[in-house]
Order: structure tokens, then C-alpha cells, then sequence
């Protein structure tokens, strides 16, 4: 290269005995690039068998823009992959393996992106996979960055580009993290980028053979561990109270976090105190949904206020009493019904830290829901966090809002409890447009920023308009997938919305299009037909009647 100038791409290849026929179809989906401004570096791990260093050697020989590094020695992915990283000599490197395909506009599509966004450090691709067959498949629509899911799944995995400087500054891959080798260098190399950016386009054909992770995401039972690892150093470095726990799936993990025990949270809950039989019996909902979320948490300094109307019976504040104790606040609420109004009143007599929005129709399930909960609020970009809920009868709820196609959305509503999703959707936690205020929570400082809810909208999209303002403020919304609760609505409610308050939300932000987060092809196409017409049924509303606040 010497007297040349640097190219633009450094493609970079760790290979170790990858079959030569699939090899050369690598290699011909790099020569065919439409950017032409790259060099390729190719590592070949001590391959034992020699064919495969001739197919490369050959290919250098008809393109000097590929070059090979022959190690002596099997050291294998991590040592082969900083051989690469240390001969690239361009300003970003290109992470591809051995053994799949990059589609002809890759690099031109990530040379526009730099080229748009000069301070990317790092962009990755949405992808699909290609079978033995050739038949490509699996197609994984990716959200836009999101911090929190990539501490839960390597998702941005395919097509990686990083800058050069930083992955060198960073220190490149690590020793002992064989097999997640690259979601750990992406951690460390994410939380220095200046910017981080999403290509919503398939650039890269992740191959699925027989024994691969692309196959079999358990292929190789020793990479969950070491990505367990990462996400874990991640925590560390940059301070973050929780334990890193291995997901219901390889290659997920599940954050348990913890609470400073000096932090003072309190859980707002609007009521009139009504009743209502769950699963067979007679129950008054705000007294089991207090129950519930003072049994299921380690955190002691919890604050139980009580925003209750008028017409609630003595005693039912009676019951409240004997459950919270001193840590209840009753405050009686006089006007007609606005649980906007209800609520903010509440956050008002409110003297934690950090302010949990609870309706009183639900019933905690998981242990440690309120940590889990309320913790990523002490990421300072994290404005508002929120819990997976179930109907009554284990089907899901709410697993975040979307916002897309003139609509507002409850992606994956009647998904059951078992049900992992497409991509892990369903059992990580990750960044969303949106949260229902059913289970939210927020820091008392951004909490009084954005000015509360919406006290104009009293019943419905109360808590989109609220979602908005976070957002609008800079700040993450983080959907919690181990805060789980029932969520006692009936299914077959009358939920009407009447037009004047849709229009309310459309008016101030504007008619949704596409969701940064939740794209629509993976909330909808892979339901079953008969949970595809109930969604049907269910949409256009991502908010619920809060009719245990009346």
C-alpha cells in the first residue's frame, strides 16, 4: 500500500478451514462490490488444509486489494482477528466471516451513511441468512441503536463497521471472550462512539450451515458464557448496580439490577376502590395490587401513595392501611374522573426519588420487579422505564408501544407468556417508542422536565402524549421484559377512543409513520391467523381505559 492512499473500508477475515466452494462464494461477493475503495485482509488461522490458503493466495493474485496473513500457529478467533485489525489499513474495518456474503451495495451503503453522519464510529446493518440451498431467509429488520438491548443480545451483529482508530484505542477483541468475541468488542467500542448508527437495509447473508450459530443459536454453548461475561464488564465499567444472568435462550441475558437502599421510591396508584373476580375469586384490586408490589421486592424504602376518589369505601383505605402501614399516603381526589390529573397529584404528595405509575388493577408476578424496574433509571439519558404485562389469562398485554402507519400499536398483544419472540424480542429488555402507564416509572427530576401527563387527555393516550415528551427531551424510554405483572383489563372491553383525543397527539407530534424501534414487519407477519385478527380486532390504540382509576 505504500504510496497509496488508505482506502476507505478495511474488510477484515478471521479464517480457519472454512469449506473452499463456500470460501470462494465469500470471496466473489466482495469482488463484486459496487464501492470499490476497500482492501480485504484475510487471516488464515493455521487452516490445516492447504487448499484454503491457495484459494485466497489466488484471489490475491488477481486483486491486490486482497492480501494474506498466514499465521504459523492456531491461535484462533480473537488472535486471528487482531492480526487483521493490526495489517487494516483503512479508516473503518469491516467485520465479515469466512463463510458469509455481503450483498453488492454493502459498502456503498455504509460509505453513504459515513458520508451523512461524519461522526459514525460505528454502523451496523439489518441482515438475513442464506441456506445450503441458496434460499435467503430470516430476515432480522433491526431497530435503530439501542444501548439496552445490545447489553441483552448481540443484535447488531451483521454488517458491522467500526472506525479503525477507536477499535484500536479500545484495544481490540479480548482474550477469553472466544465466541462473543465481537458483542464484547461492540460494549466497549459503543460506549465511546460519538455516534452509532443503524443501516435499515440487508447487507449482509449470514450463512446457516449445519453447526453454525446461524443454524443453531446453541452451537456454541461456550460463547453464552463469555457473553454473559461482557455484558457483565459492561455493568462494571460504567457503574451499573446489577447482576448479569443468563436468558431463557443462548446468546441472551437477563439484568437483575439493584437499588441504592437509601433511594426512597414511590408507587402513585389512582383507585376508587372497586372490586372484581380474578381468577374465581372476589377481590378489592387495589388492595392486592399494593399486596403484591410490597411482597415481590427486596427494596425497603417504598412509598405507597394513594390517589383515591371520593366514593371509596372506608374500608377499603382501612385494608390499605394495614398492608403499607406508615408508608401509606392517601390522598383523597375530589374532581370528575382525569387520571392524568390523578396521577400528577399524586407525583405531587410524592416524597421519592424515583415515582412508579401503577394502576390498581394489576398483580406483581416476578420477584424483584420493582429493582428491575425502577434501576435503569439511574442511567441519567434514561427518562422512562416499563414492565411486560399479561391478560388474566397468561397472553401478553403490553410489550411496549409502536408507533407506525397513522397508528398507535401494542406490538405483540396475545403473544403468550412462553413465547421468546422473533429475534428474542420478547425476553430482553430494549429501548421502545413507548410504554403504557399502567407500570412506568420515571426519576422525580425528569418527571417534573417534561410536566407530567397530559391533564387535557383524562382518559386515553394520556400516556403516548407523555412517552412523546420523554423522547422529545433526549431521553431513552427502556421496556423491561423481567417486570412482569398481570394486568387485569378485560379483553373484550369496550376500549373506545373517542377522535378528538387521537387527534390531541396527532396535532401536537404529528401522524406516526415508522418506529425507530419496533419495525411493523416483525410485530405482525409472523402471528398465526387467528392471533393476527385479534390484533387486527384490537388496534388502532396503544393506551388503555383506566377503569380501576375511576
Amino acid at each position: 500500500m505504500a504510496g497509496q492512499a488508505s482506502p476507505l473500508f478495511s474488510i477484515v477475515t478471521p479464517v480457519y478451514q472454512p469449506p473452499v466452494d463456500v470460501l470462494a462464494d465469500t470471496i466473489a461477493s466482495v469482488r463484486s462490490q459496487e464501492h470499490t475503495d476497500w482492501e480485504w485482509v484475510l487471516v488464515d488461522d493455521a487452516s490445516p488444509d492447504p487448499e484454503v490458503r491457495r484459494v485466497i493466495a489466488d484471489a490475491s493474485a488477481d486483486d491486490p486489494r486482497i492480501r494474506l496473513v498466514a499465521r504459523d500457529t492456531n491461535g484462533h478467533i480473537v488472535a486471528a482477528s487482531n492480526d487483521a485489525v493490526a495489517e487494516a489499513s483503512g479508516e473503518f474495518l469491516v467485520f465479515l466471516d469466512h463463510d458469509d456474503l455481503l450483498t453488492p451495495d454493502a459498502l456503498a451503503e455504509m460509505a453513504r451513511a459515513i458520508s451523512g453522519e461524519p461522526e459514525a464510529d460505528y454502523l451496523y446493518s439489518d441482515e438475513d441468512k442464506v441456506g445450503e440451498d441458496g434460499e435467503l431467509f430470516g430476515r432480522f429488520p433491526k431497530p435503530d441503536w439501542s444501548p439496552e438491548r445490545l447489553r441483552g443480545q448481540m443484535y447488531t451483529s451483521h454488517l458491522s463497521v467500526m472506525r479503525t482508530a477507536l477499535v484500536r484505542e479500545v484495544g481490540g477483541f479480548r482474550q477469553g471472550y472466544d465466541g462473543s468475541q465481537d458483542h464484547d468488542l461492540a460494549l466497549r467500542v459503543s460506549e465511546r462512539a460519538r455516534r452509532v448508527v443503524h443501516v435499515p437495509r440487508v447487507l449482509y447473508h449470514w450463512r446457516a450451515v449445519a453447526g453454525s450459530a446461524a443454524a443453531d443459536i446453541g452451537a456454541k454453548p461456550y460463547a453464552d458464557d463469555a457473553g454473559r461475561r461482557a455484558v457483565q464488564d459492561q455493568l462494571d465499567r460504567l457503574g451499573i448496580a446489577g447482576t448479569v444472568e443468563s436468558g431463557r435462550e443462548p446468546g441472551r441475558y437477563v439484568i437483575q439490577r439493584r437499588l441504592d437502599p437509601s433511594l426512597r421510591v414511590s408507587l402513585v396508584i389512582p383507585t376508587i376502590g372497586q372490586s372484581a373476580t380474578v381468577f374465581g375469586e372476589r377481590r378489592v384490586m387495589v388492595v392486592d395490587t399494593v399486596r403484591s408490589a410490597l411482597a415481590r421486592t427486596e427494596h425497603e424504602d417504598v412509598e405507597v401513595v394513594v390517589v383515591h376518589d371520593t366514593p371509596t369505601p372506608p374500608e377499603v383505605l382501612d385494608q390499605l392501611r394495614e398492608i403499607a402501614g406508615d408508608r401509606l399516603v392517601l390522598v383523597e381526589y375530589t374532581l370528575p374522573f382525569n387520571f392524568s390529573q390523578k396521577v400528577n397529584l399524586g407525583c405531587l404528595h410524592a416524597t421519592g426519588d424515583r415515582l412508579v405509575f401503577l394502576n390498581d388493577d394489576v398483580e406483581v408476578i416476578s420477584p424483584r420487579w420493582l429493582e428491575n424496574l425502577v434501576g435503569p433509571l439511574d442511567e441519567p439519558d434514561v427518562g422512562l422505564t416499563g414492565a411486560k404485562l399479561y391478560f388474566s389469562d397468561g397472553s401478553i398485554q403490553h410489550a411496549g408501544h409502536g408507533y407506525w402507519n397513522k397508528h398507535y400499536h401494542h406490538p405483540f398483544r396475545y403473544w403468550t407468556r412462553d413465547e421468546a419472540g422473533p429475534f428474542g424480542e420478547l425476553v430482553v429488555n430494549r429501548e421502545m417508542t413507548g410504554v403504557t402507564a399502567a407500570c412506568s416509572a420515571m426519576r422525580r427530576d425528569a418527571f417534573l422536565e417534561i410536566g407530567g401527563f397530559p391533564e387535557a387527555l383524562p382518559s386515553n393516550f394520556n400516556d403516548v402524549d407523555l412517552c412523546y415528551k420523554v423522547a422529545h427531551l433526549g431521553y431513552r424510554t427502556v421496556w423491561v421484559a423481567n417486570c412482569e405483572l398481570y394486568h387485569f383489563e378485560s379483553q373484550t372491553r369496550d376500549g373506545a377512543v373517542l377522535p378528538w383525543e387521537r387527534h390531541f397527539v396527532v396535532r401536537r407530534w404529528g401522524i406516526p409513520d415508522v418506529d425507530r424501534f419496533t419495525p411493523a414487519a416483525v410485530a405482525t407477519p409472523m402471528m398465526d391467523p387467528h392471533r393476527l385478527l385479534d390484533a387486527r380486532l384490537a388496534e388502532p390504540r396503544a393506551t388503555t381505559r383506566r377503569t380501576g382509576s375511576r
